[in-house]
């Protein structure tokens, strides 16, 4: 059985999924992620991480999102 890397639970940052074993929100990968960090630079800056646990907070954002639910989002300003 392979052992689950995401996890939510109400005592651990508020029930925001987390990377089991630590406080590191699938949230704040994806902020990095999405800020331009490479995945080397977050693994430097988090040890506890591992490049398994950065696939499963992206598989677990992939997931979350396939929901039929409606995300606004603004539209530009040109």
């Amino acid at each position: 059985m392979q052992k689950k890397l995401v996890i939510s639970d109400p005592k651990i940052m508020m029930g925001k999924p987390v990377i089991a074993g630590t406080r590191i929100t699938v949230e704040m990968i994806l902020e990095k992620l999405s800020a331009g960090e490479t995945e080397e630079q977050i693994l430097e800056a988090h040890p506890r991480l591992t490049q398994e646990a950065i696939r499963a907070a992206l598989a677990f954002a992939a997931r979350a999102l396939r929901a039929d639910v409606v995300y606004p989002v603004a539209e530009a300003v040109s």
